[in-house]
């Protein structure tokens, strides 16, 4: 479960809503890193461990945390608060970084990205890639539609992305939302990115209760069972808690209603599609 659901910031005032996490049945949780201190993350490793549940990382980059920007102060600025994201994480006791932090959220200059934003992403996430790699975590790059983003929009360019980094410890996280929005068909998205997922976020496309919208939720699953994933599968949820999703009404009844509908369409839908024959191809896995 995506903590964001209740906001970007977390202190220690949420413990009893990871109890109620845990009580409905779901393994881990994904905790934004809203602070660069790693000793903040202390209390809720031991929390999570005393719970039995198992954590990641996600972080983003605002307008001022810009690896793309045309200024080396900047990029220099963001590499370093990524890699005291990377210790947040081994501190929380993560073992993946994940987010659209490759580029800045929400910025936009007008036109597609030049070969010198696509160089300085490239050149950014090799080196926190291999610091990463040294601490233990891996990176889960994800993309965002094209209204939050556009150094990437779609699958087919986070992979070239990811293939120039060409770093074991850099991967993709896949977000349906935004697949939702950008690609013709989401299973064949997902077979063609296939062993560079390394971790998949379930969110529908009002970012609401996954089931209760119009994401192609059978060809979704269908797809992670073709290339045989065997990671998380994460509920990504918003409300008008957290103002940068831009969500403005309430499209669920609660947030124990959206945990115990979301868990129980995820069940019952993966187990009841059948694995595959799809045959591996490079990284179609």
């Amino acid at each position: 479960m995506n903590l964001l659901l209740w906001g970007p910031t977390l202190d220690e005032s949420f413990f009893p809503t990871l109890e109620e996490i845990r009580s409905i049945g779901f393994g881990g949780v994904e905790v934004p890193i809203s602070s660069t201190n790693p000793q903040f993350y202390r209390s809720w490793a031991d929390r999570l461990d005393e719970l039995g549940l198992k954590r990641q990382a996600d972080v983003i980059c605002g307008p001022d945390q810009n690896l793309i920007s045309s200024d080396a102060g900047m990029r220099k600025a963001t590499l370093e608060h990524l890699h005291r994201s990377v210790d947040c994480a081994v501190e929380l006791g993560a073992t993946h970084l994940m987010g659209p932090y490759h580029s800045a959220l929400g910025v936009f200059t007008g036109q597609p990205a030049t070969a010198d934003e696509w160089k300085w992403g490239v050149e950014s996430i090799q080196i926190l890639a291999e610091y990463a790699q040294q601490q233990g975590i891996r990176l889960g790059l994800e993309y965002l539609n094209r209204f939050e983003m556009y150094l990437t929009s779609c699958g087919e360019e986070l992979a070239r992305f990811v293939d120039e980094v060409n770093h074991p410890n850099c991967q993709i996280m896949f977000d349906t939302f935004h697949a939702n929005i950008e690609e013709k068909n989401i299973g064949d998205t997902i077979r063609q990115l296939g062993d560079r997922i390394t971790f998949v976020q379930l969110s529908e496309n009002d970012r609401s209760t996954p089931g209760k919208g119009n994401v192609a939720w059978d060809s979704v699953f269908q797809g992670l069972r073709d290339i045989n994933y065997q990671g998380w599968l994460s509920i990504e949820a918003f409300s008008t808690k957290l103002s940068v999703a831009n969500i403005w009404r309430k499209m669920f009844d609660s947030e124990e209603q959206l945990m115990r509908d979301g868990l129980q369409f995820i069940q019952s839908n993966w187990e009841k599609q059948p694995v595959s024959s799809f045959v591996s191809n490079g990284h179609t896995a």
